[in-house]
């Protein structure tokens, strides 16, 4: 079997955690602090999954929205997404429609499904929650997420879980092809 190669978009609002994810899941380090992201940054890890060996290629887009106009370009290629809202900030759920809207954008020409995840992050804020699990397991099937997540990148909780199930997915998709 061939190595595949996958590109993952990472979208969400500014500060719900979408860089730690990543360094969290790149380094097992968790930074307290990070500058903001301009426009996207681009990681690459290399990982076995069911036999398979996978290059994910990991765009983790700015949140902020003076750079939501150039994310369609970037989206091109992708093979899945990752929609991230901070459990803390409501707003940050409602704001998950507008992201998908800019997905959409990007994706209007693709003839194939591309796999959505959707995750809640900051757990180990949870005695701060505003969004209760309920509400974004609703939420994620309205939406027609393939798979809803809470993680940590604080503690590394379900770090690993999110990237192996959104690549398990587009193995699938490739298979079925």
């Amino acid at each position: 079997m061939k190595p595949e190669k996958f590109k993952i978009c990472i979208f969400g609002d500014g500060g719900v955690g979408k860089t730690s994810l990543v360094n969290r899941y790149l380094t097992g380090v968790f930074q307290e602090h990070y500058k903001i992201t301009i426009g996207a940054d681009f990681f690459v890890k290399r990982i076995n999954i069911n036999g398979s060996t996978v290059t994910l290629q990991i765009w983790d887009f700015a949140g902020e929205d003076r750079f939501k106009f150039i994310l369609p370009s970037y989206i091109i290629g992708s093979s899945g997404c990752i929609f991230m809202f901070d459990l803390t900030r409501y707003s940050s759920i409602k704001n998950l429609t507008d992201w998908m809207e800019v997905f959409h954008k990007g994706t209007k020409n693709y003839d194939k499904e591309i796999p959505l995840i959707m995750v809640g992050g900051k757990l180990d804020l949870d005695h701060k929650r505003s969004v209760m699990s309920e509400h974004a397991i609703e939420f994620s099937k309205k939406h027609n997420f393939s798979h809803y997540v809470e993680c940590s990148s604080k503690t590394g909780e379900n770090i690993n879980e999110i990237f192996e199930s959104i690549t398990k997915i587009m193995l699938e998709n490739i298979n079925f092809e």
